[in-house]
């Protein structure tokens, strides 16, 4: 399971609530392998659009018990690049219950299939590019 750590654990209750660390430490190898190992769809996203985006994109972030593959912390945002073997039942039962994980705080998870990357690579960037603009205007006053 490379994306997951079941190890997570809490480090103080408060009022009832129990507080996790803010990230998984035990990932933090792991998440260094993934970033000097990185697809090659995952290269190309990086180096070609992400990385000079104007708004800033980590990319093999820790976020509790996951890595995602790019995170915009200002937008709320995570991008994931799924290969084919997203599509599997398991991996895709999976890919909800990480997803619904990361949305309940607050943020909101955007997957991409890597034939996207490599055969409409336009169409991703300017899909990414609307999506940081929308969760990154101001709210209405």
């Amino acid at each position: 399971m490379p994306y997951e750590c079941y190890s997570v654990r809490p480090t103080a209750v408060m009022g009832g609530i129990v507080m996790q660390p803010k990230y998984n430490k035990q990932l933090v190898p792991f998440a260094r392998q993934l970033r000097k190992e990185m697809t090659k769809e995952e290269r190309h996203l990086w180096y070609d659009f992400l990385r000079g985006y104007p708004v800033r994109f980590s990319r093999q972030k820790i976020l509790g018990k996951y890595i995602a593959d790019f995170y915009c912390a200002e937008a709320k945002l995570i991008i994931e690049l799924d290969g084919s073997q997203h599509y599997e039942p398991e991996e895709m039962q999976k890919d909800a219950d990480r997803t619904s994980f990361l949305e309940g705080y607050g943020l909101t998870v955007i997957r991409i299939p890597n034939n996207e990357v490599t055969g409409n690579f336009c169409g991703v960037c300017e899909y990414i590019d609307t999506a940081v603009k929308q969760r990154t205007k101001a709210s209405p006053e």
